[in-house]
């Protein structure tokens, strides 16, 4: 140890610094140097910071009731008002269908982008109790203020006859009229960046991971967490959706509101039982620390094999379990992480973390960037299921939707058939198919994340093409079989089909990407995982919304009207299912040529064997620092 001890003494612009100092700093070729000690200090660590407080007992079961409860009665409010939205804004507020769907679409990609915004707001600066807490009164007074609009007359046009809606006789909603709406749904937009970021990971802050009890707890917890919401889609999209269609907007409306307000006296009242995690800081600034330290030394040379000098200090007083190891994938970004003259104190910390980034935050940002071209590819597999709360409503108002002489199925409530088809499917998937293809594949999951992604890009076409030729069926025999509000004699469970291929769709690509994600991201960057899947939402919202307008306008002509012409008896919505199917074959092209240069992220366990890698000379450091300063 003398030898590396005087080699590490004779580094040019540390006179003082020992090797203890240096083994804290790591610089290594790919190779965490983590000693035993340092191990048992960063299980420490894990265990106060899980847990928020070194002395304090996290909060546990004890917490869930309020909690699930929390977060039950604010999903009741949420998806009660968006299951049937599509409806009250064609049949309460006349607006033609092309206008209602782009204000569901935006206020969509809204909704599914803000959380991105609140996960790094309560990750930097007021916490995850604080982001819920004021997010559940805007959610609660954007519910009040869309309830409104169903109470008083002034917030909402004259009421208008089925008839009078089918021959364009009824007055449209007023700028007034549509800004109050607006304004509640921006609420609620709001309320959803705190709430759907944080509510999931404050749950996971009740219990101590690093107990076997606290993982079990958090295990229960996830199995609890989508029971409940598995039961609060189909209560939604059922009962709610009943109510608001066959008896009256204002009690449907106001029955999500009461939830809300339910929501947040179960949030409440579990004040003192909480575990409060202080903020850390958010990963966002990592990120930016990387982007502006690599371009900072741009003009250096990426050091070679045996000249590697990075800065790679062990990860005391976090909650990462795993360091990654360096990769020559986006080598650009090492330099990052290449120790400059001056850019070290003598205890072996960093004097500007905006020119000196650990290894650990350059892979990190690559993890992002390797993950970047299957996101962008998951947006588009998604713009079919955006059709889904839309257009296909659409078509189910104007097709026969009794069941029996008396029962009416209301059209926001065909959504009920994905989630059967999800509710079937996946246990048989997991308990019968998986098996069967571990056999064969000799993967663990029995196909690979990206394959299981990409079998459900391939669904969304399929959905698409099935829609469409249920489309033509349905306009022929509307046509064929004239009547005063335009249904066409066939019943709506022709639309089954296309439903079943967009639950599949969903079982495969969705549930494929949550947990791509999950497993690609280093363990403290899955709340942007999830963020970031939301955000893929967002990005099909917003490409289904300029899809609508651009047909919309480029497909009018003097003699024909748009294909998304009001009356859908005289558009062609099959030509526009068409349309996003073949932009979905063109998508799974593109999914294919990244999915087979994607690189999966590797680690290096902590609890592993810790590997010392010797310093090299003091002319190698030299060279670094004279090349760098000759950039400037």
């Amino acid at each position: 140890m003398s030898g590396a001890e005087d080699k590490g003494k004779k580094l040019s612009g540390f006179p003082s610094v020992s090797l203890s100092s240096w083994s804290h700093l790591c610089c290594r070729s790919g190779i965490p140097s983590t000693s035993t000690t340092e191990k048992e200090k960063n299980s420490e660590a894990l265990r106060k910071t899980s847990s928020g407080s070194a002395n304090k007992k996290p909060g546990g079961w004890k917490a869930m009731p309020f909690i699930l409860g929390n977060e039950t009665f604010e999903r009741l409010a949420a998806f009660g008002l968006f299951a049937n939205l599509m409806v009250y804004l064609t049949r309460e507020f006349h607006l033609d269908q092309v206008y209602a769907s782009n204000i569901l679409n935006i206020w969509s990609g809204i909704t599914n982008f803000f959380p991105l915004v609140g996960a790094f707001i309560s990750d930097a600066y007021v916490g995850r109790f604080r982001t819920i807490a004021f997010a559940s009164f805007s959610s609660l007074l954007g519910m009040v203020v869309v309830t409104l609009t169903t109470w008083l007359p002034e917030l909402h046009p004259p009421p208008c006859t089925p008839q009078q809606q089918a021959l364009n006789q009824c007055v449209r909603a007023s700028t007034p009229h549509l800004s109050v709406l607006l304004t509640g749904l921006c609420l609620l937009s709001i309320g959803s960046a705190g709430i759907r970021p944080c509510s999931i990971p404050f749950g996971v802050d009740q219990f101590d991971p690093a107990t076997d009890e606290g993982k079990k707890g958090i295990n229960s917890f996830f199995n609890w967490y989508y029971t409940t919401f598995t039961v609060v889609l189909l209560i939604t999209q059922t009962v709610v959706v009943y109510i608001q269609d066959s008896v009256s907007w204002k009690i449907g409306f106001a029955i999500p509101t009461l939830c809300m307000f339910c929501s947040i006296i179960m949030f409440f009242v579990g004040t003192k039982i909480y575990v409060h995690v202080k903020p850390e800081g958010s990963i966002f600034c990592s990120i930016a620390q990387v982007l502006v330290a690599a371009y900072r030394k741009r003009k250096i040379e990426v050091p070679s094999e045996k000249q590697r000098v990075f800065y790679d200090p062990p990860l005391n007083g976090t909650h990462v379990l795993s360091k990654l190891p360096l990769t020559n994938q986006f080598r650009g970004l090492n330099k990052a992480a290449v120790i400059m003259e001056g850019e070290l104190n003598p205890d072996g910390s960093r004097v500007n973390q905006w020119k000196l980034v650990s290894i650990q935050q350059v892979e990190e940002v690559k993890c992002l960037a390797r993950i970047f071209p299957i996101w962008a590819g998951g947006i588009l597999g998604l713009t079919s299921m955006a059709q889904q709360g839309t257009f296909t409503i659409s078509q189910a108002l104007k097709m026969d939707r009794h069941l029996g002489p008396k029962f009416q199925i209301p059209a926001g409530s065909l959504g009920v058939i994905s989630f059967i088809t999800i509710g079937v499917w996946v246990p048989f998937y997991d308990r019968i198919m998986v098996p069967a293809l571990r056999r064969v594949t000799k993967h663990e999951g029995g196909i690979t994340l990206l394959q299981r992604i990409g079998i459900g890009m391939v669904f969304s076409p399929l959905s698409m093409i099935a829609a469409a030729l249920v489309e033509k069926v349905r306009r022929d025999l509307a046509n064929a079989n004239p009547s005063p509000l335009g249904i066409a004699p066939m019943s709506v469970l022709w639309l089954v089909p296309q439903l079943v291929l967009m639950g599949l769709c969903e079982a495969f690509n969705i549930i494929g990407q949550i947990e791509f994600f999950n497993r690609q991201f280093p363990d403290h960057m899955r709340s942007i995982a999830n963020s970031l899947f939301s955000c893929s939402f967002a990005g099909a919202s917003y490409v289904s919304s300029a899809l609508v307008t651009t047909v919309h306008h480029a497909t009018r002509t003097h003699s024909h009207p748009d294909w998304l012409t009001n009356d859908i008896n005289a558009g062609r919505l099959d030509y526009f299912y068409y349309l996003i199917a073949g932009i979905g074959v063109l998508n799974f092209i593109y999914f294919l040529y990244v999915a087979q240069r994607y690189h999966y992220k590797g680690s290096v366990d902590l609890q592993d064997k810790a590997q010392d890698v010797e310093l090299d000379s003091k002319g190698e450091l030299d060279y670094y620092s004279a090349g760098y300063e000759d950039s400037k």
